[in-house]
């Protein structure tokens, strides 16, 4: 990677963790230069503008929310071990540690609903890719005799998804992970009336 592209990925990474916290409207240029360590001339050499650096910014949190869920999912060699790590990807929606912030489909999806159609589309490309990959899960989980021809993979793939994304908004707002707990054992119980193995 040259040093420009470096710069610009490191300028990124800094404005994604304040875009995701606060919000594209909330967040200004200056909060951009404060924790990036770069002149205004600079930022404007890499981006057009704020809304051209908080889609770059939005993206590489949902690609690298994305990356991480795939890849513990395909640690599992079983359709209901992949749709449990899903269900407990985010056991945890108080802690920042990986995505400052909190989720960035949620917050992104809420950031930029009427005001950023851009990032919206990403959003709704991130969620429909989501939904579809855990109705696939489920259907080769079927073929494969592991969960019952009676389960209705699209139905269980929005449920599951709404279901975690809804807990975490409301482990969010009310800072108790209990909402977050109770989901994720209805769902894991849910599948198990499912289960063939």
């Amino acid at each position: 990677m040259k040093k420009s592209e470096r710069t610009r990925q490191f300028i990124i990474e800094q404005a994604a963790d304040l875009f995701n916290e606060k919000g594209v409207a909330g967040t200004s240029i200056d909060e951009i230069l404060q924790a990036s360590k770069v002149a205004k001339g600079c930022l404007y050499g890499h981006f057009q503008s704020k809304d051209e650096l908080a889609y770059a910014s939005a993206a590489y949190l949902l690609d690298k929310l994305t990356t991480h869920r795939n890849r513990l999912m395909q640690e599992q060699t079983t359709a209901i071990g992949k749709l449990t790590v899903f269900a407990e990807l985010n056991a945890n929606p108080l802690d920042s540690s990986f995505i400052h912030g909190g989720c960035p489909i949620l917050n992104f999806a809420v950031d930029s609903d009427d005001t950023n159609p851009a990032i919206k589309e990403k959003v709704q490309s991130v969620v429909s890719q989501t939904i579809k990959m855990l109705a696939g899960i489920i259907k080769e989980g079927v073929k494969a005799g592991e969960l019952s021809p009676s389960i209705n993979a699209d139905e269980i793939a929005v449920k599951l998804f709404a279901t975690v994304e809804g807990a975490t908004m409301m482990s969010r707002v009310t800072g108790s992970l209990l909402p977050m707990k109770t989901a994720v054992k209805a769902m894991k119980k849910e599948l198990a009336t499912y289960s063939l193995i």
